[in-house]
């Protein structure tokens, strides 16, 4: 496996791969790489003959106060994990090389960032579609692959792919959980014993509008109303310690729902201890 550190090295290592007719998968990831991410890594392999991926935690996604100094780095396990996953190269540049002095363009996020994660972090998406575009354009790969874990990320992605007519394919990859539920995610690092169990609850509050999904249930209102029962743990005291939203929209535009008629999904972020947390459901599965 490569280590590429310059705009040059990568363009031109993937260029060349893309001159003898072969396609190229990108994985963009800050690092602390977890099973979830090498998921991405195999789901390349699958789709495409060589596959490349990035570390690079992106300044400009964070706002003031967020966890971008205590982001965890764990760069000689992520490069274990990424050479034992068959990556042909990764990117690893260092923040000047992204953000030259003087640098001061970004892109405007579409209408799909709004809502959301829009609302409580509205920095976020500018940040994630600025660096997901000048990755794509100093990677000239074929497809790009993205987890289902950061839905909202997905359709902001998808979305201004379409919007400004970028050619690659974005191929969004299932969710991976620990065998307890819990969607697998570099913040979970934060998390202590008593933390982690309360970090259940977003999964099972997901399993209840499921549930209640599977039923028939076509109300938005009630189902949120018991996702977030199950989120405040009732009398057992083991629920988060507060939620930003929990809610069921139209699995595409993200935007409310009188009425379930077609394909949704259900959305959670909360806050267990000092750690936020995402989670989703798509319902049906198969959308």
């Amino acid at each position: 496996m490569q280590i590429l550190k310059t705009p040059e090295q990568v363009y031109a290592f993937v260029w060349g791969l893309r001159r003898q007719g072969a396609s190229v998968g990108v994985v963009p990831t800050m690092g602390a790489l977890h099973a979830g991410h090498l998921s991405l890594v195999n789901a390349s392999q699958q789709y495409c003959d060589h596959s490349v991926a990035t570390i690079f935690v992106n300044p400009t996604q964070f706002a003031p106060g967020e966890d971008l100094d205590k982001y965890p780095r764990t760069l000689e396990a992520d490069l274990e994990g990424l050479a034992a996953s068959g990556a042909a190269a990764v990117f690893l540049p260092e923040p000047q090389v992204i953000y030259p002095p003087g640098y001061s363009t970004a892109v405007l996020p579409p209408d799909v960032a709004r809502c959301l994660e829009g609302q409580y972090r509205p920095e976020h998406f500018q940040g994630v579609a600025t660096i997901v575009l000048k990755l794509f354009h100093l990677i000239p790969a074929t497809h790009a692959f993205f987890g289902q874990k950061d839905y909202q990320q997905l359709r902001v992605i998808e979305s201004m792919v379409r919007d400004l007519n970028v050619p690659i394919e974005i191929i969004g990859c299932p969710i991976v959980r620990d065998p307890d539920g819990l969607a697998m995610s570099s913040r979970n690092r934060y998390l202590n014993p008593s933390e982690r169990s309360r970090a259940l609850r977003l999964s099972q509050a997901l399993d209840r509008a499921e549930s209640q999904l599977a039923t028939g249930e076509t109300d938005p209102r009630i189902i949120e109303q018991q996702m977030r029962s199950v989120l405040d743990g009732g009398d057992s005291h083991q629920g988060v310690d507060s939620i930003d939203y929990a809610t069921v929209v139209d699995w595409r535009s993200l935007q409310p729902v009188d009425k379930i008629s077609g394909a949704v999904v259900a959305l959670i972020a909360a806050h267990v201890g000092s750690t936020r947390l995402i989670d989703n459901r798509l319902w049906p599965r198969t959308t």
